[in-house]
């Protein structure tokens, strides 16, 4: 069970990113101790990536049919270590989850818009008067940095009539040897995924996100891409002006 929950993982970031983000990576699983999953952290120290999870022995098999935590690991491999940054480590790690396991027929795709209607509004509490450089809280550092990149995937979509995507953008940072084996400053991940898309929209929102305040209207955009929830359901207007952007963040195209 633990084999092919690591396959599964594996496969669906590679199916994200086009490939495998790096050469080799070292996971070790401790098992056994209380609780379930948890302790999840992903290194590049020595140019060696490597991944630590723990299992504890109440983790069941449906418990790691459903859980996360080792494809948010797995996708800290395709980005280069980050210092005083890690809301972007954390908030691609936190966007690109979810769409990797839906499109890897893992979970539902309606689990992408619950969650992300979930989270974004926290994150954009946590960034609104610090700026996406300042903020230290929880919310700020994995969904505000999830925040940025939503809207960076529905600008690149937009401006390049969904053509181009996040997916594009962060396949051109691995592609250029941005890894978690290396360390790289900020301005040189955002030039080499800008590059790889032909619109400098991850440049350009950072430099409004930075520093505070943040002025999103966070509901508008959703109702833009026809998505809005009523509890735990999710509900898809195909009207709504940037449907098709919608599609294509959820299928990958």
């Amino acid at each position: 069970m633990l084999l092919a929950w690591v396959e599964k993982a594996g496969r669906a970031v590679a199916a994200y990113y086009g490939g495998f983000p790096v050469d080799s990576a070292a996971l070790t699983i401790h098992a056994g101790g209380p609780g379930k999953i948890s302790g999840g952290r992903t290194m590049g120290e020595g140019g060696e990536a490597t991944i630590r999870i723990f299992v504890g022995t109440d983790t069941t098999e449906k418990d790691l049919a459903s859980n996360w935590e080792l494809v948010h690991e797995t996708v800290h491999l395709a980005f280069p270590s980050m210092t005083g940054h890690a809301w972007i480590e954390e908030g691609i790690a936190t966007y690109v989850e979810p769409l990797a396991r839906a499109r890897a027929k893992l979970i539902p795709a309606d689990d992408i818009w619950r969650w992300l209607a979930w989270g974004l509004p926290q994150g954009l509490d946590g960034i609104r008067e610090p700026g996406l450089d300042r903020a230290r809280s929880w919310a700020a550092t994995y969904w505000g940095g999830a925040l940025y990149c939503f809207l960076a995937d529905v600008q690149i979509r937009q401006r390049t009539g969904n053509a181009k995507s996040l997916d594009d953008a962060l396949r051109g940072i691995v592609r250029a040897g941005g890894n978690v084996t290396v360390s790289w400053p900020l301005a040189r991940a955002l030039e080499a995924a800008d590059r790889a898309t032909g619109v400098p929209v991850l440049e350009e929102l950072y430099g409004k996100m930075r520093a505070g305040p943040v002025s999103v209207d966070l509901p508008a955009q959703l109702r833009q891409l026809g998505v809005s929830s009523s509890g735990e359901r999710v509900v898809y207007d195909d009207q709504a002006p940037l449907t098709a952007i919608r599609k294509g963040i959820t299928s990958g195209r």
